[in-house]
């Protein structure tokens, strides 16, 4: 069976934090760079999120709104009397 390797690129990103939140995360057995990956993809999601929500919304206001029961009934009036 032949086996393909993935190859992910990656790039270090850094941040300082305070030396006791360090101590902290130390002790409690924190792996940083899950909880940094895990909350800068669900940051990703949520901004996307909203942009197809902005984009829905641009859609919406675009689209004409559908004619209201009184202006349906102007409407088949005016047709019957070209008739």
């Amino acid at each position: 069976m032949l086996q393909k390797s993935i190859t992910h690129v990656t790039t270090t990103v850094s941040a300082k934090i305070p030396d006791d939140l360090k101590s902290e995360l130390d002790e409690e057995g924190v792996n940083v760079s899950e909880v940094i990956r895990e909350a800068l993809e669900a940051e990703i999601r949520k901004r996307r999120r909203e942009e197809l929500r902005e984009r829905v919304r641009e859609l919406r206001s675009s689209v004409e709104q559908p004619p209201t029961p009184d202006e349906i009934t102007d409407i088949v009036r005016a047709d019957r009397e070209e008739r």
